[in-house]
């Protein structure tokens, strides 16, 4: 195995495959580990990317759809059982509305004050339940590196193995243990950096999702606020 990475090292021809095939077992497992974790950080971005800007686009035609609503009762009905974030906290404003002025007389000043807190609820639960599978990105990001220089630090030490057991301190005997422990830290950039910038993009995306929900929810609240008024 030595001899053969050697007269590769000679000639130049490192190949990422050769490489893994003839890595020590330990520098193996730390390229499956990683590259593994870069295919499912892949399946995340991709999988998040379409889930998030179809969530944004329903939201907004959601959102455009109750502000010409006539009555909120009825939009209610015809839309109050969808999955979108607006929609359930339009949801949760009704629940708590209903409940809070089904008895006289009503306290206005503490139903104002539970429907910020309902609907603010819910808003703080849909952005959770979606950011969910962020904290792997945010793993990925911090720890693949980390696992990469492991790899690397693996490799350098079976150079060093490699010149005691030849007496022999070439570049052609050195060679193949720097190359496999290169590789090593190569993927787990390649698994990180994707990582680092898919999970910074959402998280932006987030929170301006999150503030416009927010502002939903404000506009809600000052509709129920003035039916409040009405209500003896």
């Amino acid at each position: 195995m030595l001899d053969q990475l050697s007269l590769e090292a000679a000639s130049g021809t490192f190949s990422p495959f050769e490489l893994f095939l003839q890595a020590d077992i330990v520098v193996k497992a730390v390229m499956v580990g990683l590259l593994l974790a870069s295919i499912w950080s892949w399946a995340i971005i991709i999988s998040f990317a379409m889930k998030l800007s179809a969530a944004a686009k329903k939201s907004e035609k959601f959102e455009r759809a109750f502000s010409k609503a006539e009555n909120i009762d009825s939009f209610y009905n015809a839309h109050g059982k969808s999955s979108l974030p607006s929609a359930k906290v339009l949801a949760a404003g009704i629940k708590e509305w209903r409940r809070s002025t089904a008895r006289a007389p009503i306290d206005r000043e503490g139903t104002r004050q539970r429907l910020a807190t309902s609907m603010n609820a819910t808003i703080a639960s849909e952005i959770d339940k979606m950011s969910d599978r962020l904290n792997f990105l945010a793993t990925v990001g911090s720890v693949a590196p980390f696992v990469g220089l492991f790899g690397t630090v693996w490799g350098i030490m079976r150079s060093f193995s490699a010149i005691a057991a030849e007496q022999n301190s070439s570049l052609a005997v050195v060679a193949p243990g720097i190359a496999e422990a290169l590789f090593a830290t190569a993927i787990g950039l390649f698994a990180a950096i994707p990582a680092v910038i898919a999970y910074n993009r959402f998280s932006h995306r987030l929170n301006k999702l999150e503030a416009r929900m927010g502002r939903f929810a404000d506009g809600f609240h000052a509709t129920l606020s003035r039916e409040l008024e009405l209500e003896k």
